[in-house]
Formats: structure tokens, sequence, C-alpha cells
């Protein structure tokens, strides 16, 4: 008994010290954020302010315009994850469900392209994009979030699931593949759905890279370069990058809390599909 008691205190207070040294950092930009100019940079360095001030974030959207940086973050980050979820379920439920000539060996196809780094694939992306006018616009930095071979593959196990009794009962009450994809199979695959959003949602919202890659103009710059653009400006400013840190990271902790449940389930459900 007091063995097993030992072990219960000795792996809680190892998770428990890991929390804290997971939350820190956290803990410290959100503290950083809200003090005073120059606040931040003391030894030892403090975790809360002395006087908590919305200057920082005031200065954000009045002296820098991070609101608009923001808005071009919302807009690629909706659209992306909107279009991925719909295409990548009807392309995960056609290799799931529907008989078509080569339809193992195109999955296997593409199941290989995940062992390729996706920085391999952006120069000719790059070019191909450069060649239909699509460079320094919002849709050539969605266009790689729309189909991805994981978002496939990801949806493909979980629908492998789905009884085929359910589905040819809708075919013969005379539903066709359209209606049996959006009445029928959406609404019993919504936790792979949340999940798949949810990952879309986090990477298209934190990219750096490829937005820094496609946009020319600093006015449709996304929130991560809008602020990296600025760490090089105000790099003295820890405070205020310490706020516009805060913006980028809120939305996406937001929306991860608010769909945590959902998207393990549909991870751990996915996960046991053959």
């Amino acid at each position: 008994m007091m063995r097993k008691l030992a072990i219960w205190v000795a792996t809680h207070a190892a998770l428990a010290l890991g929390a804290l040294i997971t939350l820190a950092p956290l803990v410290w930009m959100v503290g950083a954020s809200l003090m005073r100019a120059g606040e931040a940079n003391t030894v030892p360095p403090r975790f809360l302010p002395e006087a908590p001030s919305l200057h920082n974030y005031i200065d954000l959207f009045t002296r820098l315009d991070v609101a608009r940086h923001f808005f071009n973050s919302v807009v690629v980050t909706t659209g992306a994850t909107v279009v991925s979820v719909i295409v990548n379920a009807m392309a995960g439920y056609a290799f799931a469900k529907l008989a078509f000539p080569g339809r193992e060996r195109i999955f296997r196809g593409l199941t290989m392209a995940l062992v390729i780094p996706a920085q391999v694939g952006m120069l000719p992306l790059f070019l191909l994009l450069r060649e239909l006018g699509l460079v320094n616009t919002y849709l050539g930095v969605m266009i790689p979030y729309f189909a991805s071979v994981f978002g496939i593959f990801l949806i493909r196990q979980y629908v492998l699931g789905v009884p085929d009794d359910l589905l040819d009962a809708a075919r013969i009450d005379g539903a066709g593949e359209v209606r049996i994809f959006w009445t029928v199979l959406l609404p019993v695959i919504r936790p792979i759905l949340v999940t798949m959003a949810t990952f879309t949602f986090l990477a298209a919202w934190n990219d750096f890279m490829w937005p820094l890659v496609v946009l020319s103009d600093d006015s449709m710059y996304t929130l991560p370069v809008a602020l990296a653009n600025l760490s090089g400006e105000h790099v003295q400013d820890t405070e205020l990058m310490m706020a516009g840190s805060v913006l980028t990271v809120l939305p996406a902790l937001v929306v991860f809390l608010a769909f945590q449940r959902t998207y393990v389930r549909g991870l751990l459900a996915g996960g046991i599909r053959e």
C-alpha cells in the first residue's frame, strides 16, 4: 500500500514539475506583455508586473497597425481550414469507400509523399503560383493547405470504420454519392473533421515560412511574419514583442482548448482503424 502511494506521489510530482516547466515561459510572456518598458529585462526576471498595463497592446493596434495583420491571418486561416476539411473529407471518403481503378496504388503513392519534407516542395510550388499569377495573394498562401496527404490518410482511416450497410441503405433509398457524403457520412465522421480542422487551423495560423515566401506586400503579411519584422525594428522592446506573441498564441490556444475533447477522440478513433 505504501509503495503504491509513493509511486502515485512521485508520478504526480513529476507531472506537476513538468507542467510548471512548460507553463513558466507562457506565464512570463503574459506577464511581460503587461509590464512597462524595460521592466522585463531586470535581473532576476519578474513573472508579474508591478503595475499591469495594456499600453503595449494599445501600441500594437494604434501605432503598429497589427489589427491589419491579425485580419490577414484570420482570412488565410479560415479559408484554408474550411476548404481543407471539405477537400480532404471527399478524398478520404473516395479512397475508403468508392471502388475505382488503381485506388490502392494511388493511395500508396500518396502516402510515400509523407516522407518528403514540405520545404522541398516550396520552390516548385512557388514557381507554379507565379505562373498562375497567385504570388502575393491570399489564395496563394492558402493553396498548400487545401489538400494534404496526411489529411487524406487521417480521414480515410476513420471512414474505413463506417459500416458499409449504412451507406448501402442510403443508396437503396435512391441517394446519390454526393447526398450520401453530405447528409450521411459527414455527421458520422464529425470527430475526425474537427481534428482535421484543428490541425489545419494551428498549422496555417502559426505558419511563418510559406507566407514569407509568397507575400511581398507588407500590408498583406500574416501575424507571425509581421511580428518577425517588428522584432527587427523593436528588438529592445521586449514587452511590446511579448504582447505581440500573446496575440499570436491566444487564438490557437482558444481553438485547441475549445475542441480538445473532440480532437483527442478523433485522433484515438482514427488511430485504431485498419
